[in-house]
């Protein structure tokens, strides 16, 4: 069974967070986790479980339960990677935190109501709080999956253009990337009830539209994630997979070309045909490294 750690950040240490979200791994000082239990705690995490920060609560001097009504200024999901490990490199600059964990971020909330994660998880984030942010952990992911069903829409409708190209086994990650992928779509197409796809040039309606990643969200930091210049519209009707799996790439000039992977069938190679020699549309300078890293690792 899965395992969900609960992990509260004091505002000290909000910075730390982002340094550890950005650079997908969090630790504690050796003595922080020398206390009852603490250090077993983190070792029993294996990859694939999860881990719930939240920031921005309230005083944490209060009988159990009251955090159940509260909100949070923040609360971010993550997956672990990498199980408990000890590092010495430098990540913060405050201090060395050399027990570790690697963590890949699956979603990022801002006021969160404390219903919205259930009174066992609130609880298990004041004690967090209580113990200088020690994991709390809790057998399986409904508090997780409650989270996902109770987070509002982030935008309305059921043709998001969604695809799971990552092959996220976790159904409650599932669910959080796709969260992600609605926030770049709202991000990308402001509101429009139409829009072109950068490579064959066709303009649809949004729903057979993908917020595709250029350089694949597995192998991308939080931050290349989050860019709009490693985000393109493709659509539905062929080119968001034709180019996910290589079968097309976009060289150093901004011009589709065809790989020899579109050769497994004729149909294959003609639909890859159609597009070579076309303008990716806003192609440019941020965009090429994404590009790039599409054709030597994905085509090449």
């Amino acid at each position: 069974m899965s395992t969900t750690a609960y992990i509260y950040v004091s505002k000290k240490s909000s910075g730390n967070l982002e340094i550890g979200l950005s650079r997908g791994v969090w630790g504690w000082h050796t003595s922080g986790l020398d206390r009852a239990n603490a250090r077993a705690a983190v070792q029993s995490l294996k990859e694939g479980d999860l881990i719930v920060f939240g920031y921005g609560g309230p005083a944490n001097r209060v009988p159990p339960g009251e955090w159940a009504d509260v909100s949070l200024r923040r609360v971010v999901v993550t997956q672990v990677t990498n199980p408990y490990f000890v590092e010495h490199a430098p990540v913060w600059s405050d201090a060395e935190y050399p027990e570790r964990i690697g963590i890949d971020v699956l979603d990022e909330e801002e006021d969160v109501h404390g219903s919205a994660l259930g009174a066992a998880g609130m609880e298990a984030l004041r004690l967090s709080s209580n113990k200088q942010g020690v994991a709390i952990l809790q057998a399986g992911t409904s508090v997780v999956t409650n989270l996902a069903d109770a987070l509002p829409p982030v935008e309305p409708g059921s043709g998001d253009g969604s695809i799971d190209h990552d092959g996220e086994e976790n159904a409650v990650a599932r669910v959080l990337v796709r969260r992600e992928q609605a926030k770049l779509r709202r991000r990308l197409l402001k509101g429009a009830n139409q829009a072109t796809c950068a490579l064959c040039g066709r303009t649809l309606p949004v729903r057979f539209i993908r917020a595709a990643h250029i350089k694949r969200r597995s192998a991308a930091s939080r931050e290349e994630r989050l860019q709009l210049a490693n985000v393109m519209p493709a659509c539905l009707l062929g080119c968001d997979e034709l180019f996910e799996h290589g079968y097309v790439h976009v060289t150093s000039d901004g011009s589709i070309a065809v790989s020899d992977k579109a050769n497994t069938t004729p149909d294959l190679a003609a639909a890859a045909k159609a597009l070579e020699g076309r303008t990716v549309a806003e192609y440019g300078p941020s965009r090429e490294p994404f590009f790039t890293w599409h054709c030597d690792n994905v085509v090449g």
